[in-house]
């Protein structure tokens, strides 16, 4: 298994770029991009794209960051710091959490503090954010929740159309794999996915959204072309277009579930590169006529 580094966001498309809606539907496309090839592997991101169990996840990360910062000292007072940590923990969503782990180390070391390992500050993140989210982890394992009520509105009819299609589903998360396994199988998940689902390792070297793309791809034995990425973080959208997939931003009002993009994103993930947004799933059938509908 090759080492394989996640890389920082790269703009691909300026702020004014053409989009127009398909008719009827909340589908916004990109530039003018129209599918041309037939989809074969599909590659969805978790947190976000598909699951709602840690919704509210910045909202522990951050104050635990600031925190750690105002320990060194600084003069910046509890706003600042919120304010200074949410922009780039927001901006390196899409990798994985050791990433943002090792920005707060730098962050502790620039103002004269002595940081802690990154694997330390993302242990005690993910003890705080379970205490966080196992009243909804328990619903669901007692069953008092039902999966569609941690997941983004249309998701398992999107999956089920997809399944229809006889496409390959692929699973490809920043968050640990021991969590997003759990957390899959949770949402009954796991016979959409199978043994494809892929997540963070302690080593973070040894993992990648773009490695799992190349897998994908060399056992397959398949163009780029045949790739179809889901997801609302920069990473995956970037990872899957540089392969030559197609890559549809899912920017997920998770808080909300309004059936609106949440602006931030929808920005930030055409950017990006996408080559269409959805704020959601609820257009699932139409989603699915569009890309399998080739010019």
């Amino acid at each position: 298994m090759s080492e394989q580094i996640e890389h920082d966001f790269r703009q691909v498309h300026s702020a004014d770029v053409p989009t127009q809606f398909r008719s009827g539907t909340t589908i916004e496309v990109v530039d003018g991009f129209a599918p041309r090839v037939l989809p074969e592997h599909v590659l969805f991101d978790f947190d976000g794209t598909l699951s709602l169990v840690r919704e509210g996840w910045v909202h522990v990360m951050v104050p635990m960051m600031v925190e750690y910062l105002q320990e060194t000292g600084t003069d910046e007072t509890a706003d600042q710091l919120t304010e200074y940590c949410s922009e780039f923990v927001m901006e390196l969503t899409g990798k994985q959490t050791i990433y943002q782990m090792i920005r707060l180390a730098e962050e502790v070391s620039r103002r004269g503090g002595t940081p802690r390992e990154p694997q330390e500050y993302k242990e005690d993140y993910h003890q705080r954010l379970m205490r966080q989210i196992e009243s909804r982890r328990e619903n669901l394992r007692s069953g008092a929740a039902a999966p569609a009520e941690y997941v983004v509105p249309g998701s398992f009819a999107l999956l089920d159309l997809l399944k229809e299609r006889g496409v390959q589903l692929y699973l490809a998360s920043g968050t640990d794999e021991h969590y997003v396994r759990e957390e899959v199988s949770l949402l009954q998940l796991d016979s959409y996915f199978g043994p494809h689902v892929y997540g963070a390792q302690d080593d973070y070297r040894s993992f990648s959204k773009a490695q799992v793309i190349e897998r994908i791809l060399t056992d397959n034995r398949v163009p780029g072309e045949k790739l179809l990425g889901f997801g609302d973080g920069y990473v995956e959208i970037q990872n899957v277009r540089d392969a030559g997939g197609t890559a549809i931003a899912v920017a997920s009002d998770e808080t909300e579930r309004s059936g609106r993009p949440d602006q931030w994103k929808r920005d930030r993930l055409i950017a990006a590169g996408a080559h269409a947004v959805i704020p959601d799933y609820q257009d699932a059938a139409a989603v699915i006529d569009w890309l399998w509908n080739v010019e």
